[in-house]
């Protein structure tokens, strides 16, 4: 048996050889040839008989007889016999041939021989299957882009991300306390960590003891019934990881209103309850002898069978619908979540200590002291001078504050971007994630406003809504590591390199020697401004760890998804709150598309000029000519930022958005060093992005041509540039002021102090946000942050008076420009000031069909008694806000416009086969698809404004209010909308 295994073995050898060369005749081997002679050489070496003809394979590995050119039949050998490669690619015409073939060919009789023709028949046997399991072979079922099984891992993965992450915090400290109990030393853990587990214990016990509490008695609570749903461990790591959280994302002085805390507390624990309820209620349960409980056991078994087959069918919303017929318990109302979550603040702050780390403990007792004090705050906000309000506060030790910035690592963080494609919005209420609630709209607790959703989804016309929020939904990203390795090092040298925030405080000012009262006047000011810097380094310090957070926990994926939802003027969000591409330059800078595409010719160019547009500082202002030409002369300082990025040169460093750049500098040089850089596969979305977007769609509304020039949505050699022209306005008007007599024109002071400063920057903000309803003191206080900023004016009264004086001239100068888009601006507030009048909000419907309420009305006030104190609960009143619904309609429509165009964009995008984000008025895509969107983006704009959006407007609210007279539509110019189809710098970049 031995032999015959031995010599199948090198049967297959002999087969396989690489010295038996492919051929594409067949010919007689003569035993007298050389080949023949070597054959039989390595034949007779490894022990095999070679008095047999020679033996071959045709390309599907049958036994292959052919006749030869000399008229014999031979076989002959195929260098790949199995027909897995090109030979088979090649011909699907084989030659087979029968063992009954064989057996005429091999005519010795001996023993050897007779083994020898069993081995053929075997092989031949197994040779005549894979043919059939090639043909047999059914397509692989691909999901998202993925195969069946490994969309189901992630699947899985994700539903344990949604249902398990609190459950799985909990188990982790149980487990941590295990070890401790059973080693008796306490494990080495980072110090935030070593406060919650030392935290969970007594709070874990001081819930359980309340929730024992609530069941006997004669006063028991209300709420009883509500804080007894979830397990203490549970409830308790809630409790920690939401307030933590709270205080790092806060006003950065380590504190929190309790009416905040509470109501998040209390949201988190009703949240988890509905879904541990239905995970509970899906389980199997033992058979009992009632009949009646042992059918309700096994319908409800029944259910969750089916539950379980429509998930591996992929079929969420049938399964959510189930869900929520079977939840048969009421949701919480307001004041049992803010009970529940004030009892948990209060046991929190009963049960948590704090004491120093060992190191800096001097000689004495050990200083222990509570975690979190509930106090009382008198609060002056700036928006309300004069306006003082008294607010129950939890604050934390100073030390669990510093420690706050190393803790977004060890926090549960709800809504991570999905690691599958979110479910496809159907309803109100139906898509995005697959168990945490996810809503298509973010409307504040506004009935009018959910109510109009629902019934417009009811009827199915927010189908392109829909389609829109799916496509920004599905765009695949993942994390860039080496911008992301970047930053973790300049992170862990103590940050303040490319606009990351200084890791250390500023040191406190020294009290002076003094009794001079206004030198101590002086030293108290400049304490409490070094105190408001500090904490507001706190504040940036927490929101970038938490942002690094998520980098770090989403960086080996291979992709993942975020979930897009809108607010109520129709703009979409990613549901997500930390990192995300709506973010600063860190998140845009460690975000990229999973997929990558080849650049190609014009995708090469528009990465170079995507590096120019994020250096900024006036390049962005160049033709497309002149940017590409400006990073091809730079090429040594681009490859430098790649290669040595904080060893050499720092060249990125100098740009406006230097991660941004720093990711772009890699990406050209990887393309650039390749054999083919138009082949290179590009994962860098690139930015168009809308110049000054606002004052576009009141230019295309009014049909406004010198407004449509001043915008770029008229074609020029280079892009105009709007809040340089305002900027030149301006300069014209002080220092026509600043020639005047100072004791005449009291402006001529503040003129002279300005005329130096006046440019682009300083107006910059002031003019994109006066679209958008800016008023007089919001243009003040912001000229007065850009002008501190430059540390222009020293003394704080001439700063604030300036600044009041630079505003004024501003808004003039634009009023000049753009007097269309005032007027439109002017007609939409008269309407909404008649609407108000009658006591109702201002509703409309955007171009999609999407329906929008203003949500403004005047706030009521009733009282709720918890155990922490009386709180103060806002409830809306029937009567609107007057003021408010006129000041912010003009803004909001326009934000409804610029929503609706970014979702047409994205629908056609997705149609076309691209890959496409939107930031409101900045669309994305890869470098080699920048020209097809960029047709798409403007063909959409002029479809948008075809339409009659002011006279469909007017018509609503004539039909709404039939007995109101409402002012005639403004005059409007003769401006071609089609122009906008062969402007180069419609969307541009970085103009906003």
């Amino acid at each position: 048996m031995w032999k015959k295994a031995s010599k199948f073995e090198i049967l297959m050898k002999i087969r396989n050889s690489g010295e038996l060369k492919p051929s594409s005749n067949v010919f007689r081997w003569k035993e007298s040839s050389q080949d023949s002679a070597q054959i039989r050489q390595f034949l007779g070496q490894n022990s095999v008989n070679p008095r047999f003809p020679m033996l071959g394979y045709g390309r599907n590995g049958e036994l292959l007889c052919r006749n030869s050119e000399m008229g014999g039949s031979n076989f002959m050998f195929y260098a790949n016999p199995f027909g897995i490669s090109g030979f088979y690619a090649q011909s699907t015409s084989c030659s087979y041939a029968t063992a009954a073939a064989a057996e005429e060919i091999v005519t010795a009789s001996s023993e050897e021989d007779d083994e020898i023709r069993e081995l053929v028949d075997e092989i031949n046997k197994l040779e005549r299957v894979k043919p059939q399991l090639i043909r047999r072979k059914e397509p692989i079922n691909m999901v998202a882009g993925m195969t069946a099984g490994r969309y189901n891992v992630l699947r899985k993965r994700q539903i344990k991300v949604e249902t398990e992450a609190w459950n799985e915090a909990a188990r982790e400290y149980q487990e941590l306390l295990a070890d401790m109990c059973e080693q008796k030393l306490a494990p080495n853990l980072p110090y935030m960590k070593s406060l919650f587990l030392g935290w969970f214990e007594p709070l874990k016990d001081a819930i359980k003891a309340h929730q024992e509490a609530c069941k006997v008695g004669r006063n028991r609570p209300l709420y009883g019934e509500c804080f007894d749903e979830l397990p203490a461990d549970m409830m308790a790591v809630i409790t920690m990881h939401k307030l933590m959280g709270l205080l790092m994302t806060g006003s950065g002085n380590g504190g929190t209103t309790v009416i905040q805390a509470a109501t998040q507390i209390g949201e988190a624990v009703e949240q988890e309850a509905k879904i541990r309820k239905f995970l509970e209620k899906s389980k199997k349960k033992p058979a009992t002898n009632n009949n009646d409980e042992d059918d309700s056991a096994k319908a409800q078994q029944r259910l969750a069978k089916k539950v379980t087959t429509l998930m591996k069918k992929q079929k969420i919303s049938q399964v959510r619908e189930i869900v929520r017929g079977q939840d048969d318990s009421k949701p919480w109302s307001q004041d049992n979540q803010v009970k529940v979550g004030c009892k948990l603040i209060q046991l929190l702050a009963e049960t948590a200590y704090i004491q120093p780390p060992a190191d800096q403990l001097a000689d004495g007792p050990p200083d222990i002291r509570p975690a979190f004090i509930h106090t009382q705050k008198t609060v002056c906000k700036e928006s309300q001078k004069g306006l003082r309000r008294r607010y129950g506060v939890i604050e934390c030790d100073p030390l669990v504050r510093r420690g706050l910035e190393k803790t977004a690592r060890h926090m549960v963080i709800p809504y991570m971007p999905m690691l599958i494609p979110p479910l496809n919005w159907t309803g109100y209420d139906k898509g995005a994630y697959l168990y945490l609630p996810s809503y298509i709209m973010r409307t504040h607790g506004v009935k009018q406003q959910r109510d109009a959703i629902k019934r417009v989804a009811r009827d199915n016309n927010l189908c392109t809504v829909f389609e829109a929020l799916d496509t920004l939904g599905n765009t695949k990203w993942r994390v860039n590591k080496k911008v992301l390795s970047i930053i973790d090092r300049i992170w862990a040298s103590g940050g303040c390199l490319a606009d990351l925030v200084d890791r250390e405080d500023m040191p406190l000012p020294e009290e002076p020697d003094t009794d001079d009262a206004e030198e101590i006047k002086k030293w108290k000011w400049k304490v409490k401004h070094v105190k408001k810097d500090n904490a507001e380094r706190h504040s940036q310090r927490c929101d970038t760890e938490l942002k690094l957070a998520v980098a770090r926990k989403m960086k080996d994926e291979e992709g993942f998804y975020y979930p897009h939802n809108l607010d109520f003027r129709g703009r979409a969000y990613p549901m997500h709150p930390h990192l995300n591409h709506l973010g600063s330059d860190l998140c845009r800078g460690i975000l990229e598309f999973a997929e990558g595409r080849p650049l190609g010719k014009s995708g090469l160019n528009w990465l170079k000029v995507h590096v120019a547009n994020l250096y900024a500082g006036g390049v962005d202002k160049l033709s497309y000519e002149g940017r590409v030409a400006f990073t091809e002369n730079r090429l040594d300082d681009v490859f430098d930022s790649a290669d040595r990025p904080l060893e050499g040169r720092r060249w990125w460093l100098t740009a406006e958005d230097p991660f941004q750049c720093l990711a772009a500098c890699i990406n050209l040089t990887d393309a650039l060093r390749s054999s083919s850089p138009e082949d290179y596969l590009s994962h860098i979305p690139i930015h168009q992005d809308g110049s000054c977007n606002g004052l576009q769609h009141y230019a295309a509304l009014g049909r406004d041509k010198l407004g449509a020039e001043a915008v770029n949505l008229v074609a020029g050699g280079k892009p105009a540039d709007v809040y340089s022209g305002i900027a030149a306005r301006v300069f014209e008007i002080m220092r026509g002021d600043a020639e005047k007599d100072p004791s005449i024109e009291p402006n001529a002071f503040h003129a002279k102090l300005l005329l130096n400063q006046v440019d682009r920057k300083l107006v910059k903000q002031t003019v994109m946000t006066s679209v958008y309803g800016v008023t007089y003191i919001g243009a003040r206080d912001q000229i007065k942050r850009r002008l501190k900023e430059r540390d222009a004016i020293l003394d704080d009264n001439d700063l604030f008076a300036a600044s009041c004086y630079a505003a004024k001239t501003t808004m003039t100068a634009l009023e000049e420009m753009f007097e269309a888009a005032r007027s439109i601006m002017g007609w939409l507030g008269d309407c909404a000031k008649i609407i108000a009048s009658e006591n109702q909000p201002v509703r409309w419907s955007t171009p999609l069909g999407l329906p929008v309420v203003q949500p403004y009305r005047n706030h009521g006030r009733r009282l709720v008694k918890t155990s922490l104190q009386v709180l103060t609960l806002r409830c809306d009143t029937d009567k609107v806000m007057a003021k408010r619904q006129r000041t912010a309609f003009p803004p909001n429509f326009v934000h409804s416009l610029d929503g609706s165009h970014m979702m047409m964009t994205a629908i056609a995008c997705k149609k076309a086969g691209m890959n496409f984000a939107g930031v409101h008025d900045s669309y994305w895509t890869h470098a080699c698809d920048v020209d097809k969107m960029n047709q798409i983006l403007r063909e959409k704009f002029v479809e948008l404004y075809e339409q009659p959006i002011l006279e469909n407007l007017l018509e609503s609210f004539q039909e709404s209010f039939p007995t109101l007279q409402f002012p005639p539509l403004p005059e409007r110019g003769d401006f071609d909308l089609r122009e906008v189809l062969e402007s180069p710098y419609f969307f541009n970049y970085l103009l906003d």
